[in-house]
């Protein structure tokens, strides 16, 4: 299957002012840093109390009987804490004055505390260097962990019914931070020693080798990712039910079992479709300059609808990926706050600027992974012929970038 490539500036990309868009985000990024303070904070704590009244709802219903509606709530305040690792981990707390200590990414489920913070089939620390640096910082790109479409050319290339190829999707949308997430997380790392591997180095573990446990990597996924895990939700907190009766116990197992299937495929739907679609670019080259950065943050994500905390809520604030890849440091939000201006600074400078609702989006999503449409490939960054060589340095990545 032939990848559409854009090699030279066409159509939407030759009106593109690249050094005029990077002034303006530079100079929205100095103000926006200047706006965060305690409201950013008592905003992150309401938005953990909806989690973990999600979760205690979720709990108190969970032994009567099998339901949809316990197995959501359950599902939402699991999908609430990686809500919150996500933002905390990527450092958008930091900068608020006086937070306290468990809020920073200094302190968020680091060592014991992945299991109070953020006890999920990932490990954070893997994870951390997964998205935060490998994603983020070469978005698009060979050496971008997360790029849908190349990990999906397998189900691309055969020659399936298509509603089969919707089929297998759908199991994977259920079952993906453990068939997929967990283990390609983890690979990122070496399995003995924990330090973080070059692009180059990095292994990542099939669907087919998570069995095989002669391979340290593997021991490693299975002692830090499946085993805790699962002995704790799939067991532990079923027994601790047994008191009510062993019917009480079963239900608060299919109940969990349940709200597991819920929380991947919501968590699916609204990351799946951010940096994957046919209107959305790969990248054969690594940007050199800071506006460079900027422009292929851009033109690799895509927006949902925004607007209303509930929306935002149930999204992550990942409707707001394009201002996310832009300033990855900010609480949440400041999202909300910027993305007009954002907009408006992209159709100023003639940055294409991709923004559907989440249904849709995932639609594109679906085309790309069962081999209907293709993204499309630049090989080298479109500048035009009048912008002069010279520019602005470098992106500075911060010092904890490895």
């Amino acid at each position: 299957m032939n990848r559409r490539c854009e090699t030279v500036t066409l159509g939407e990309l030759s009106q593109m002012n690249v050094a005029g868009f990077c002034a303006d985000i530079e100079r929205l990024k100095a103000d926006t840093y200047k706006q965060i303070g305690q409201a950013d904070f008592a905003h992150l704590r309401r938005i953990e109390r909806y989690g973990r009244l999600a979760t205690l709802v979720g709990y108190a219903t969970a032994w009567v009987i099998p339901n949809p509606a316990t197995a959501f709530l359950l599902s939402l305040g699991q999908f609430t804490r990686w809500l919150l690792a996500h933002h905390i981990i990527h450092r958008g707390y930091d900068r608020v004055p006086g937070i306290p200590a468990r809020y920073t990414s200094r302190v968020f489920a680091r060592g014991w505390r992945r299991f109070i913070d953020w006890f999920d089939w990932l490990d954070p620390e893997a994870w951390d260097y997964e998205h935060n640096i490998l994603h983020h910082y070469h978005t698009g790109e060979d050496a971008d962990p997360d790029v849908a479409e190349r990990h999906l050319e397998f189900l691309r290339r055969m020659r399936l019914p298509l509603w089969l190829k919707y089929a297998l999707i759908a199991v994977v949308a259920c079952t993906w931070k453990i068939i997929y997430y967990a283990p390609n997380s983890l690979s990122v790392l070496d399995p003995e020693s924990r330090k973080r591997l070059r692009h180059e180095q990095i292994v990542s573990l099939s669907v087919g080798s998570v069995l095989d446990v002669r391979r340290p990597a593997v021991r490693r996924l299975w002692l830090n990712c499946y085993l805790p895990y699962a002995t704790w939700h799939f067991g532990a907190v079923p027994l601790l039910f047994l008191p009510l009766g062993t019917t009480a116990a079963w239900c608060v197992l299919f109940n969990k079992l349940l709200a597991e299937a819920i929380t991947n495929a919501h968590a699916f739907l609204v990351i799946g479709p951010n940096h994957t679609a046919d209107d959305l670019y790969r990248f054969s080259f690594h940007y050199h300059r800071k506006d460079e950065f900027y422009v292929t943050q851009v033109m690799g994500s895509a927006n949902y609808r925004c607007g209303g905390e509930f929306t935002d809520y149930m999204s992550i604030w990942l409707n707001y990926q394009i201002e996310h890849h832009l300033f990855p440091d900010l609480p949440m939000r400041q999202y909300s706050r910027i993305q007009p201006e954002v907009k408006a600074i992209c159709e100023r400078h003639g940055i294409p600027y991709r923004q559907e609702s989440v249904f849709r989006r995932f639609g594109r999503m679906l085309d790309v992974a069962v081999g209907r449409t293709s993204m499309r490939e630049l090989e080298a960054f479109p500048r035009p012929a009048a912008m002069p060589a010279g520019g602005i340095g470098a992106p500075r990545r911060p010092e904890w970038v490895g």
